[in-house]
């Protein structure tokens, strides 16, 4: 298989389709306005709440954060959060059943216990959240105390996501993270002792100074504490972009066969272990929902990554948040100023956003199922899509391609990736990307 050129490929996560760089400002506040209204009381819906501060930054940092060392510009973010909640549910033509609640950052933990409390009362009272429904956290093992623990369980958050990355000091050190194993064992310990049983980590490989020896330990370490889920995910150097990533010196970097070993050496140490190996960088025990949604061809992929979530609409709120709703994408304004100001004057913070056409739905869900399934049959998605067959007559080009160096299985509308090509997932679902050539390509490496 002649793998190796694509591994240093930049592409699209597909998260998304079209990817947010797509996004356009034809879709404002009165476009989503009208999407929420539109909405049938009862719609199957998730809630994405975004808290972007964190108290220092990593240096491979990609999300949008920023650091706050004091907290009133925390407590301004919050009142800003609660107003966009109370507009949001104000355009709602009746109550949503919302099944997903996810609190993703910078660090969510950040808020005082008492004020994520009140937040998660705010929710239930602005929308109908289903007495099973997930409450999921992502949480910076270094900044949870006692109080943040028991202030999660009394909201009812019942899945919490830790950042690791690496237990390597002198990967900690080159990322501006020291985090011990000692100090995540004691969270974990903590979270499941409140009554938090599910926990997933998340890993990076790719990291300044990192070696697939280091990943094998960081993989063996985290095992010691039985999650029930990983992420394994390759750090994207991307400095023209987030300039705190100027901090790490190219030149500890490993390079792409380095790379690659590393994300093999993990999958496969916890494939031993056990755990499903999930599309792309997922895993996840036997009897986990995400393990069980793959078996039966629920699983699906939203802006967190790959998920058991089937919810017909994502709500997003906070800076940067980005929504889906079956007529296409929004996002918020990223920068925290100019979003709380427009909540503040009663307006809907939407910067952009992108209105789904038939051959997007069509594209869209076979990516989908490719990087969900590592296979799709074309013929049977396109049967589903009222779109002309000649849209995909150079996507099928593209395949004849990859099938002929042995990347994929292909018949002409069956695409099967063999498991020596799934690290290269990506780059099989770009050929369905109609947007991939246009400007601007703010990706990361496919592998």
């Amino acid at each position: 298989m002649q793998a190796t050129p694509y591994r240093d490929e930049r592409l699209p996560r597909y998260t998304s389709y079209p990817t947010a760089p797509h996004f356009n400002a034809g879709v404002d506040a009165q476009t989503y306005a009208d999407w929420l209204k539109a909405l049938a009381p009862g719609t199957a819906t998730s809630l994405y709440l975004h808290v972007p501060f964190c108290r220092s930054m990593c240096w491979y940092c990609g999300c949008h954060t920023t650091v706050a060392l004091r907290d009133g510009p925390i407590v301004d973010y919050l009142a800003a959060l609660r107003g966009e909640i109370a507009l949001v549910a104000a355009r709602l033509s009746g109550p949503l059943d919302v099944r997903h609640v996810h609190f993703g950052g910078g660090t969510p933990t950040i808020l005082e216990p008492a004020d994520f409390v009140a937040l998660v009362a705010l929710l239930r009272e602005r929308f109908a959240i289903h007495p099973q429904a997930e409450i999921a956290v992502e949480i910076d093992p270094r900044r949870l105390g006692p109080a943040m623990t028991a202030a999660l369980a009394a909201a009812g958050v019942n899945r919490a996501s830790l950042g690791v990355q690496s237990f390597d000091p002198a990967v900690q050190k080159a990322i501006n993270r020291v985090q011990s194993v000692e100090q995540t064992a004691a969270v974990v310990a903590g979270l499941r002792g409140a009554g938090i049983a599910a926990v997933s980590f998340d890993l990076i490989y790719g990291l300044p100074k990192q070696t697939v020896q280091s990943c094998l330990d960081t993989v063996e370490q985290c095992l010691a504490m039985r999650p029930d889920r990983f992420s394994i995910f390759g750090y994207a150097h991307v400095p023209e972009f987030k300039k705190h990533q100027r901090r790490i010196a190219t030149a500890d970097l490993p390079d792409g066969e380095e790379r690659h070993a590393q994300a093999l050496a993990m999958a496969e140490s916890l494939a031993a272990a056990g755990y499903v190996r999930i599309g792309l960088d997922h895993f996840a025990r036997p009897g986990d929902p995400m393990a069980l949604a793959l078996a039966q061809g629920r699983l699906r992929r939203n802006f967190q990554g790959y998920t058991t979530d089937p919810c017909e609409a994502l709500i997003g709120f906070g800076a940067s948040a980005i929504g889906r709703l079956p007529q296409g994408y929004v996002q918020n304004e990223v920068v925290i100023g100019r979003y709380a100001e427009r909540v503040a004057d009663g307006a809907l913070p939407i910067a952009k956003g992108y209105r789904l056409t038939a051959e997007d739905r069509l594209r869209a869900e076979l990516i989908e199922r490719v990087m969900c399934d590592l296979s799709v049959d074309i013929d049977a998605v396109r049967a589903q899509h009222p779109v002309a067959p000649e849209v995909l007559e150079p996507a099928l080009r593209k395949l004849d391609q990859l099938a002929r160096e042995g990347v994929i299985d292909f018949d002409g509308s069956r695409v099967v990736l063999p498991e020596n090509a799934r690290l290269l997932v990506r780059k099989v679902a770009s050929a369905f990307d109609a947007h991939l050539d246009q400007p601007p390509r703010q990706y990361s490496r496919a592998v």
